[in-house]
């Protein structure tokens, strides 16, 4: 049951007293003991938790008391996010013993909200780059992307109607491309890490992965907002998230150059073929290249994640060198190395591409690219290439992944959109007038 649930459709079911948040509940763990075993999505599940959490918010209901449309909802938060008095391993034996003592902000939020945590999805190991075991729901020889690979797939094969993950480089959008749902990165600040394992305090976001435009902005509307126990916490006044109708089809900037050239036949195709779907609907699409400045991006993203990652790590490290899996031991190297120069050249790059990046939507609604440069590689020895990703998180602008049609492979492909700082609400807007002309209505075929 829970598989033909989103967030939309099981609040209105419970709020009309024809599904109940236990049944809900109870569906949803059953999904997961039947695909747990070759999706291994999960890292800790609570299930006593959350069969309690749902009896209550049922005896909420009964009382005439409703929290909003996320009252009774089963969400998975990402393995690095706290929980209080669940396990945060943050996907690494180092910290196997951990058992935090409060909420991060987001889950307290959830909570208030009154979601119901069905656990700990799975991340990579420390979410870097390291594989973890999870497998992709619509072929479980290919990767689910990561880091946040155990809420994508979670998600995608029904498991939860939503899922927390983070974002450093590309690992909302990246794995919400490859398992074919909808993750949503909002504007660096938007979201407070307080209670989130940082891997860069300058590049980490915070996010959903869900199967709608819809259910990704009932979630940011609970989560987003200032808290001061975040030192970068954005001060900006959060709005109503709720996609509305557009008053006209909008200005979309189709990013070509580099991402033409980086993404394989089938996402060309793929995102021809959704622009020319928009353009008949009404939507102006515009070709432009990046900034010249755009040339080192990559280069400036990794010496700012590496230097504030061994910055993090340091003591940790030292302790436990051999203890860490070799892709991130490199990374702690490669950031004990850099020179505090290096890494601040990196950073006034970061400020200065920014700004100019915000420039290029004095014209434009959004900008649209391919989500990733392939659809989900065939391999477990690899997340996937976040280089389409990362630009957004480098320079913390809102990006949402969307799928848009499923190739010969059998694998789905997607599109992402990017809007200027804290248009969170414009984009979400957009965003559902694409999922909408598109018309995405396809899941994995999972028994």
């Amino acid at each position: 049951m829970s598989s033909n649930f989103t967030i939309a459709s099981a609040s209105k079911e419970i709020t009309s007293g024809h599904l109940s948040p236990s049944e809900l509940v109870r569906t949803c763990l059953e999904r997961i003991d039947a695909l747990e075993g070759r999706i291994k999505a999960w890292s800790f599940l609570d299930r006593e938790g959350a069969m309690e959490q749902a009896r209550k918010l049922q005896e909420e209901l009964a009382r005439g008391s409703h929290r909003g449309p996320l009252h009774g909802i089963p969400i998975g938060i990402k393995d690095i996010m706290y929980v209080r008095g669940l396990p945060n391993t943050a996907g690494s034996d180092i910290l196997r013993e951990f058992v935090p003592d409060f909420d991060a902000t987001l889950v307290l939020r959830l909570r208030a909200a009154g979601a119901v945590i069905l656990g700990k999805t799975v991340t990579t190991p420390f979410a870097c780059f390291d594989p973890a075991e999870t497998c992709n729901p619509w072929n479980i020889g290919h990767t689910p992307g990561g880091s946040s690979s155990g809420s994508a797939a979670a998600v995608a094969a029904g498991m939860c109607l939503a899922a927390m993950g983070s974002q450093t480089g590309g690992s909302i959008t990246r794995p919400a491309s490859y398992c074919g749902i909808v993750g949503l990165k909002p504007t660096l600040g938007r979201v407070s890490v307080h209670g989130v394992v940082p891997v860069s305090f300058n590049l980490d976001h915070p996010g959903p992965l869900t199967l709608s435009v819809g259910d990704a902005a009932r979630i940011l509307q609970v989560i987003a907002g200032y808290d001061p126990k975040d030192p970068l916490s954005a001060s900006e006044t959060t709005t109503d998230y709720t996609p509305r109708p557009l008053p006209r089809p909008p200005r979309i900037g189709h990013l070509v150059g580099y991402f033409r050239e980086q993404a394989d036949e089938d996402m060309s195709s793929a995102t021809q073929r959704a622009i020319e779907c928009l353009q008949l609907a009404g939507a102006e699409c515009i070709e432009l290249e990046m900034p010249d400045s755009f040339g080192c991006l990559h280069e400036m993203h990794r010496i700012i994640m590496v230097s504030e990652g061994a910055a993090y790590h340091d003591e940790q490290f030292g302790l436990h060198r051999n203890e860490y899996p070799p892709g991130l031991r490199s990374l702690m190297d490669e950031g004990l190395a850099t020179s505090a120069v290096t890494y601040a050249n990196a950073r006034k790059h970061q400020i200065d591409f920014r700004l100019q990046i915000q420039s290029t939507f004095r014209d434009l609604d959004i900008l649209l690219t391919p989500a990733t440069l392939t659809p989900a590689p065939k391999t477990l020895e690899s997340t996937g290439n976040p280089a389409f990703n990362s630009p957004w998180s480098y320079c913390g602008l809102p990006t949402i992944s969307l799928p848009v049609e499923v190739g010969e492979s059998g694998l789905p492909a997607a599109i992402q959109l990017v809007g200027p700082h804290f248009s969170e609400s414009r984009l979400l807007s957009i965003a559902q007038w694409c999922e909408q002309v598109l018309g995405w209505n396809h899941k994995p075929e999972l028994q």
